[in-house]
């Protein structure tokens, strides 16, 4: 049975407990963590492709100590930090930080208004979502709230960039699978695939894949960078409501309505007569 000291910081307390005030020094002192970090957070804002020269208002999701909303300042953005644990914000803190500091849990959704940020963040954080230390705590659920939530407060076409450390092919599916049923399309750049920190069971039939054709993507997409962690996963929030990728109609509207009458008329079926109320919505009579 393996020590204590080799398990994952994920399977040995839940993150709050686990990032306590010994922990969240290690970040203020210690500068193999601070480049590490420093060299992840400038790999996902990189993955976002913002525009140039515009200042923009970016999330970051288990924020820490604040050193990867460091590299967001350099770059010219504003940027708001959650965290749950208080110990880690607590550093934060002390290092007077520009970004706004919020301490809550992000497996209870994102407490954010609609549309409220240009893109998002996160380093190494989301897969502790993949964990129940509770009873109550159901990591599908968590997951998927966590990225319903992070959908809903980005601007349509934002883009969220998630670095993790999946401890297998199965975690791996399950955060990819809850962001896609939350609504995002994109999905993983793995930089070095035939890497020993890539889970064994990955295989690239079973991964979703970047959607776009090679030749629409952002050239950061394309070209590996030296990295000495897993990049993230990038997702892009679109707005569901205006139309399919596929070229069919979106659920519900006239169009989908119409060719579900078409499909009924052929089976023989009686449908009433198409005409410009079709598919147009009631409004409800109150007495």
């Amino acid at each position: 049975m393996a020590s204590s000291s080799k398990c994952r910081p994920e399977e040995q307390a839940p993150p709050d407990v686990f990032y306590n005030e010994s922990e969240a020094a290690k970040y203020l002192h210690s500068s193999r963590m601070i480049d590490i970090q420093t060299q992840m957070a400038e790999r996902a804002l990189e993955m976002l492709c913002l525009p140039e020269d515009e200042e923009c208002l970016l999330l970051d999701v288990g924020c820490g100590t604040g050193l990867s909303g460091e590299v967001l300042e350099e770059a010219g953005h504003q940027w708001v930090g959650c965290d749950i644990s208080r110990d880690m914000l607590n550093v934060a803190q002390s290092r007077e930080v520009e970004g706004d500091l919020c301490h809550h849990d992000m497996g209870c959704g994102l407490p954010f208004r609609q549309g409220m940020f240009d893109g998002a963040i996160s380093i190494s954080a989301v897969q502790w979502l993949c964990y129940s230390d509770r009873a109550e705590c159901n990591p599908r659920q968590r997951l998927l709230a966590f990225f319903q939530s992070l959908y809903k407060c980005l601007r349509r076409g934002g883009r969220a960039a998630l670095q993790f450390y999946p401890q297998d092919g199965d975690q791996l599916q399950l955060l990819t699978a809850s962001a896609m049923r939350a609504g995002f399309g994109g999905g993983l750049v793995v930089d070095f695939p035939h890497s020993s920190k890539v889970p064994s069971s990955e295989t690239p039939e079973t991964l979703p894949r970047q959607t776009r054709p090679a030749a629409d993507r952002p050239e950061t997409l394309q070209t590996p960078r030296e990295c000495t962690a897993p990049p993230p996963l990038v997702l892009r929030r679109e707005d569901r409501s205006y139309g399919r990728r596929d070229g069919r109609a979106t659920t519900k509207s006239r169009e989908w309505v119409i060719q579900k009458k078409e499909v009924q008329r052929r089976r023989g079926a009686v449908v009433r007569a198409d005409s410009k109320y079709t598919a147009r919505k009631r409004s409800k009579v109150r007495f």
